[in-house]
């Protein structure tokens, strides 16, 4: 299987141009239950959520298998089969949030397989919200969770080979006798991988139950070859993913830092609590990422997604290439390509 995890739906998925969003979602409607997700691979996501939703489960519960279908799933970005950092480790982050305002996160968790379970455990057992690195491993491993290998799936190993060779990094050198690189201890991780995609898929994915509440998670192994312990947005509550029951929920994919800098899915939230739309929320936080360095935002990219309280959904993203997935009703998935900052 392919390491870029959007390219294997291209023709399964019915993809729609933005224009048609809202024929889909009329403005006025309350749609529920409903599903959307990051990326057109979100029909994995939303394939598990859905059954859920549609016999009148909870959209915290969706979300969880959401996650967890997707983490069960070879791909280059989400789960123990993505790819590594530039030690050669895979590292996963994780959080969700459900319509009461509860939230759980874990970051730099290694050998567990489902960090969206762990932060769900760590939400619902203890008064804490975030759990890192060795001390969300042994969280994990005192409630249930399996110690999994730390041999990386071979789509990872093979990627991870290709770019050691390209980039020359050895990590115990690195650590050792790079102090002085004019970078501050290169290399790191690149911006696109070998196929050309943007090294940052991560899954986001939001859903509206029948009883009207949202909830939401977002789980991701990060960038490719990232610095070792670096951490992006997926686990941060306010900038990957922020869930207000009252006005709506959002979260996002692409380059981690840009989305912290700006608390970005929470910036969504509340524009759409000033009366804006979902698109025209995520159209705003793009903008408030891209301003501060036009020319910088050139060279990555950021996504949003959003919906709000009448099941109206939205999405924008900085470059064009950013799609989602959603699914009501039926329990079809709908590929709809974003609108982007630049064309």
């Amino acid at each position: 299987m392919k390491s870029n995890r959007r390219s294997f739906l291209r023709l399964s998925a019915i993809a729609l141009p933005f224009s048609r969003v809202n024929t889909l979602f009329a403005k006025n409607a309350v749609n529920k239950p409903l599903v959307i997700s990051t990326w057109d691979s979100g029909q994995i996501a939303n394939g598990a959520a859905w059954p859920l939703l549609e016999k009148g489960g909870t959209a915290l519960d969706a979300v969880e298998q959401a996650a967890i279908a997707i983490e069960n799933d070879i791909n280059c970005c989400v789960g123990l089969g993505g790819n590594p950092d530039r030690d050669g480790y895979v590292t996963l982050d994780a959080c969700l949030m459900d319509d009461k305002a509860n939230c759980g996160s874990v970051a730099f968790l290694e050998r567990i397989k489902h960090p969206i379970s762990v932060a769900r455990k760590l939400m619902e057992t203890t008064p804490h919200v975030f759990l890192a690195g060795v001390g969300a491993q042994q969280f994990a491993l005192a409630n249930g969770f399996k110690l999994e290998s730390a041999k990386l799936s071979p789509d990872a190993e093979k990627a991870y080979k290709e770019w050691l060779k390209k980039a020359e990094y050895k990590p115990v050198i690195n650590i050792e006798h790079q102090q002085s690189h004019p970078k501050g201890h290169g290399p790191f991780a690149p911006e696109r991988l070998e196929d050309g995609s943007f090294n940052h898929d991560t899954m986001g994915t939001l859903a509206l139950d029948a009883q009207g509440n949202l909830s939401g998670m977002c789980t991701t192994s990060g960038m490719g070859f990232k610095m070792r312990g670096r951490v992006g947005d997926s686990p941060i509550i306010g900038a990957g993913l922020f869930v207000d029951n009252e006005i709506g929920a959002a979260t996002s994919s692409g380059q981690g830092e840009e989305v912290i800098r700006v608390c970005g899915t929470h910036l969504v939230v509340e524009f759409m609590r000033s009366g804006l739309s979902p698109e025209e929320a995520c159209k705003k936080a793009v903008e408030r990422i891209v301003k501060p360095n036009p020319e910088r935002a050139k060279t990555f990219q950021v996504g949003f997604i959003a919906v709000n309280k009448q099941g109206q959904v939205g999405a924008y993203s900085v470059q064009p290439g950013f799609n989602y997935t959603v699914t009501e009703k039926g329990g079809k998935g709908v590929v709809i390509n974003a609108k982007s900052h630049f064309a």
